[in-house]
């Protein structure tokens, strides 16, 4: 047992020899310290949350269901810093740009300007080699993904558990432009996630392995798609063509001879790296050098396009559960918190950026995001 004094009260906690870090809850404010004896390339430090700083009543079932959750994720990112040292960088991702540690503490509109400016969305075209020269740049797209498109409202429909007996299917459709991703189904699940969709973004995964049906799913026809696949953090196109993170480029380049009109893009992978380095620009703690998730680059996507974006329950609401997908019933904390990608950060990140209340994120289940374009990014 620690006990610990802070402004006269008394906090305990119980913490075993392999314990470097200590949540504690103060005066309505989300107060964390980190002791890294162990990693001495990190700084101990003490700090509030703005995003923990509840709009509940003190005390009541919403506010513990919410610091609940901020405490889980909070875990769940500084627990994959302390690994960091034993997990394998596959990748090579190494960043060397500026960190700003109290980034969830800044304005909305701060941290927007700052994602509007670090990274854009970029998909592989006909020019780029080696594509122009092997002959499949002719099968590829000649503008980036919805170039020249904007929408009003956008919904962002996350995958997650949390979307069951959510009663949402009315509100999502009723949004200008609607994003899915890789095989979640909106048959049978109307009532809670509707039934539109306007883009669909698919790993390489759900590209390449039979089960998915990617050639011949009706899932995949009338609809856009944005197919993504990580390269090595410095890997140039033709590097990666040669040596992609899962053999989908014969799936793909088939599915774009055989459905020549359909608006079906291919990202650049660099877009991934410049998206991972904002997270980590912006993260208290060194994340995992993996790739972010599909939904935190649908997020960027839908902000250059779109005046208001709602997400899901990407970070999820009261209805949390550790059931990974609303569409099967694989059970798995890590899907919510992240054990590949760098989920804890990207959803306090997102949940920094969003003007949404406290009752639409944790009782409702949506952040609300505002555009690029209504943002004033001059100071």
């Amino acid at each position: 047992m620690i006990a610990i004094i802070i402004d006269e009260m008394r906090y305990e906690t119980f913490c075993s020899c392999s314990c470097l870090y200590i949540f504690l809850f103060c005066t309505g404010s989300y107060v964390y310290i980190l002791s890294l004896a162990r990693n001495s390339h990190y700084e101990s430090f003490l700090a509030v949350d703005d995003t923990s700083k509840s709009q509940f009543p003190a005390g009541s079932a919403e506010e513990n269901s919410k610091m609940t959750l901020i405490t889980q994720l909070r875990i769940s990112m500084y627990e994959s810093a302390l690994s960091l040292n034993s997990y394998p960088n596959i990748y090579g991702a190494k960043y060397s740009g500026i960190i700003d540690r109290g980034a969830y503490t800044k304005p909305s509109d701060h941290l927007l300007c700052k994602f509007k400016k670090s990274v854009k969305v970029k998909t592989v075209l006909p020019k780029f080699e080696p594509f122009k020269v092997n002959g499949f740049g002719k099968l590829l797209k000649s503008e980036n993904i919805l170039q020249k498109q904007h929408f009003n409202s956008c919904a962002i429909v996350s995958s997650s558990g949390a979307l069951l007996g959510s009663n949402m299917g009315q509100e999502i459709d009723s949004h200008d432009f609607v994003v899915r991703f890789n095989n979640a189904p909106t048959e049978s699940y109307e009532q809670d996630v509707g039934t539109k969709t306007s883009l669909r973004i698919v790993n390489s995964q759900v590209v390449a392995h039979p089960v998915y049906e990617f050639l011949v799913s009706s899932m995949f026809e009338n609809v856009s798609l944005l197919v993504w696949d990580p390269s090595n953090y410095t890997a140039a196109l033709e590097t990666w063509y040669n040596n992609p993170d899962i053999d989908f480029f014969n799936d793909f380049f088939e599915k774009r001879r055989t459905c020549p009109y359909q608006d079906m893009h291919l990202l650049h992978p660099r877009t991934l790296w410049r998206l991972w380095d904002f997270i980590q620009g912006h993260s208290p703690v060194n994340i995992h050098p993996n790739p972010p998730s599909s939904g935190f680059l649908g997020l960027l996507l839908m902000l250059e396009h779109c005046n208001i974006v709602k997400m899901y329950e990407y970070v999820p609401s009261t209805r949390v559960t550790s059931r990974c997908h609303y569409y099967d019933n694989i059970e798995e904390i890590g899907c919510t918190t992240g054990e590949w990608h760098p989920l804890a950060a990207e959803k306090l990140l997102a949940l920094a950026m969003s003007i949404a209340s406290d009752e639409e994120v944790f009782e409702k289940g949506f952040l609300k995001i505002k555009g690029f374009n209504k943002l004033d990014c001059k100071s």
